[in-house]
């Protein structure tokens, strides 16, 4: 019989590897990144567990989180806006700076939230995986397992980018997690921590208390790595579609990805739907000489041009005679007459003029930053 998951607490780090994309998260969270034509990464996160059955759900942020605050709201979209848990944004608490050291710090920041929900286990997400996991399956293996710490993971050939900002776990041949390898940096075959992690309430309380006070801050130090001896840490292998997000390349990657259909059915399933903010556009227009092919675009874009191979947001406008290959073009930017670009990301409201020539090598996207005029 499966656990009942509105008695697991959701914590997702909207903050979580902004490092990692310094381009686009210089002004806003890792989880309010766009992605996809009309998502925010944290849709990801937020969508597993509401599809999974949790009802409560705290997101700890740090800086640059008023787009956040916009996005989620009430957490109205994702049946979130409720008395009885629900959806609770958790600011940096008592500091002036807002800045954390580690994740450890960051509970301790929002422990009275935690100590104060009536739920038994805690699910720990971080905001740079795009996946739809069913997270009752995974807490019901770590209940089953009797594990004290269950980490999710992929097991596969990674590249030295992939594994520079990733937990790498070794294992007996039970599962249990023999050591832990953080940010190796070298290419190899690995398994590979998804940044979802499940434990009792009550342990999380007890290691923030012990830890915290001694400076010792950093999760997957602190704890994974230096208490992998100690406790019972296991890993539950994921085996879904996924795609991690650990640089511009592998941002523009993954959303190239889902102008593959299969893709895209594996991604937002129909079961298991990945819910947003919804904004009211009207249908996007297409001009008579307008041609689209192999591309997503979301509603209230006015296409008069050429689009191949790109991911347009809302409220794009791509002009009469304007070209646009591989691209990714966020809400509302504009393309001029005639101008032609290609594997280009653009922020918010970039507006590229008339008759001019962007392009950028394959593979090596250029970013082009929010209200950019060129």
């Amino acid at each position: 019989m499966s656990y009942n998951m509105s008695n697991v607490l959701g914590i997702i780090f909207a903050n979580s590897h902004d490092e990692s994309l310094p381009e686009l998260s210089s002004n806003r969270t890792m989880g309010s990144v766009p992605f996809g034509g009309r998502f925010r990464l944290i849709d990801f996160q937020l969508s597993s567990m509401v599809n999974s059955g949790m009802t409560t759900v705290g997101i700890i942020t740090k800086s640059n989180y008023q787009s956040l605050l916009d996005h989620v709201g009430s957490g109205r979209q994702w049946d979130l806006a409720r008395t009885d848990g629900g959806l609770t944004i958790l600011p940096p608490y008592g500091r002036t700076t807002g800045l954390y050291n580690g994740k450890l710090e960051a509970i301790k920041g929002a422990i009275g939230y935690i100590v104060k929900t009536a739920c038994d286990y805690v699910v720990l997400c971080d905001c740079n995986v795009v996946a739809s996991e069913d997270l009752s399956k995974v807490v019901d293996a770590h209940i089953e397992s009797g594990a004290d710490i269950t980490c999710v993971t992929v097991t596969g050939d990674y590249t030295a980018t992939e594994t520079a900002d990733s937990f790498c776990f070794e294992t007996f041949g039970d599962g249990r997690v023999s050591s832990v390898i953080i940010n190796p940096a070298k290419a190899g075959h690995y398994t590979l921590g998804l940044g979802v992690i499940i434990l009792k309430k009550q342990l999380l309380i007890d290691l923030v208390d012990d830890l915290v006070p001694r400076g010792k801050c950093d999760f997957g130090k602190d704890v994974l790595q230096a208490m992998a001896d100690k406790l019972n840490i296991r890993t539950y292998e994921y085996t879904g579609y996924y795609r991690r997000i650990c640089d511009l390349e592998s941002y523009y990657d993954a959303n190239m990805d889902l102008l593959n259909a299969e893709n895209l059915e594996k991604l937002i399933l129909k079961k298991r739907p990945v819910y947003t903010k919804v904004r009211d556009d009207a249908p996007s227009k297409y001009g008579l000489d307008s041609s689209v092919n192999n591309s997503l675009v979301a509603d209230g874009c006015v296409i008069n041009g050429i689009v191949e191979n790109s991911i347009l947001f809302r409220g794009v406008k791509v002009a009469k005679g304007a070209v646009v290959k591989n691209c990714i073009l966020m809400q509302d930017t504009e393309i001029g007459k005639s101008t032609e670009i290609s594997n280009i990301i653009t922020d918010k409201n970039v507006k590229i003029g008339d008759e001019l020539c962007i392009s950028s090598a394959e593979g090596s996207p250029l970013y082009i930053s929010k209200k950019r005029v060129l």
